[in-house]
């Protein structure tokens, strides 16, 4: 796992990595992973307008990136903003909790072998912008993370049968991250904002609000915790209205059975951090066992401990390393 600092404005920091990436020999455009069809273009155009509208300087990044490898500004959108719309090879396991005293939210990211040293750990403090330190299996977006206001959020990935321009999952996750400091705002936001692919939002704050958004380019629908105080989702919508949108014939990487092993530990323990920690790590039961000859794995692991401040994660599978703390990040609240 790649770790990297971002400063500065958003042009300015796209371009120093862009250039740090070039003058190393790594062309992002040249990877097997850069997808630019014609259909991706296509609907990236109806997406740019949303972007400028709600999240201009993203595109600014984006522009200084592609400046910074030489590569085509538009080759670089229609990869970036079209992402998690026309593929599904991301699954995740997202676990929050909540007793006011003690507010945790923990994710697995499971996806591919063959890229794992390319993931990144992200330390974010931009220009107009919230501070935070986040994970991503690509880059620009992000799939976890936390801001320096105790917000954190977990992205799980659902097949997308509808999408529709708007923001995509990543980029959902990053405007949340450098843009509002609760739950609520998240939701205002998320309910606010075009949508383009298929995903479940898991949001806490040091406040003790947590939640799970499931929404698409469709519908959205609010999952609060139940009396005992957890929200857990893996890869497909479990509320009413959602459950219509998921594709069960589809390979979602044992999604059901991990939702399941989370309920029935959850249900049946003490939730701690440490609990939230061992079902990730797959001690009650299947949730990051997966056989590595197939090109799968739980490729990172993290848990968000906003009641204490602190930060742990496991680059690997949690099942055979330890978690460890980050203590990079300076929280301000």
């Amino acid at each position: 796992m790649y770790h990297c600092k971002f400063k500065g404005s958003h042009y300015d920091c796209g371009f120093h990595w862009g250039s740090l990436l070039q003058k190393n020999n790594v062309i992002i455009a040249k990877q097997d992973t850069f997808i630019v069809s014609k259909k991706r273009k296509e609907f990236t155009k109806k997406c740019i307008p949303i972007y400028q509208k709600y999240y201009p300087e993203i595109l600014e990044e984006i522009k200084g990136i592609a400046k910074g490898q030489g590569t085509s500004y538009q080759d670089m959108l229609a990869f970036l903003l079209s992402m998690y719309c026309f593929e599904f090879n991301n699954k995740c396991t997202c676990i929050a909790y909540s007793d006011q005293k003690n507010i945790f939210l923990g994710r697995n990211s499971d996806f591919l072998v063959q890229i794992e040293k390319l993931y990144m750990n992200c330390l974010y403090s931009l220009d107009h912008g919230y501070a935070f330190n986040g994970n991503t299996t690509a880059f620009v977006e992000m799939e976890d993370g936390v801001n320096e206001f105790g917000l954190a959020i977990g992205l799980t990935f659902v097949y997308s049968l509808d999408i529709a321009p708007g923001f995509n999952g990543g980029m959902l996750v990053r405007y949340l991250l450098e843009k509002c400091k609760t739950v609520f705002q998240a939701i205002k936001v998320l309910q606010t904002i075009p949508i383009a692919s298929s995903q479940t939002i898991t949001l806490a704050d040091a406040s003790g609000e947590i939640a799970v958004v499931e929404c698409n380019s469709k519908d959205i629908s609010i999952i609060y915790p139940d009396k005992k105080g957890y929200v857990v989702t893996t890869n497909h919508f479990n509320s009413i209205n959602m459950s219509k949108y998921t594709d069960y014939q589809i390979d979602n990487w044992h999604s059901l059975e991990r939702y399941h092993v989370a309920l029935n530990a959850l249900n049946n323990n003490n939730i701690s951090k440490e609990t939230i920690l061992d079902i990730l790590s797959g001690k009650y039961g299947f949730m990051c066992q997966y056989d590595r000859k197939t090109g799968a794995d739980t490729v990172w692991s993290v848990g968000y401990d906003l009641s204490n401040k602190k930060i742990y994660r496991v680059e690997g599978n949690p099942s055979r390393k330890k978690y460890k703390e980050d203590t990079r990040f300076k929280f301000s609240y």
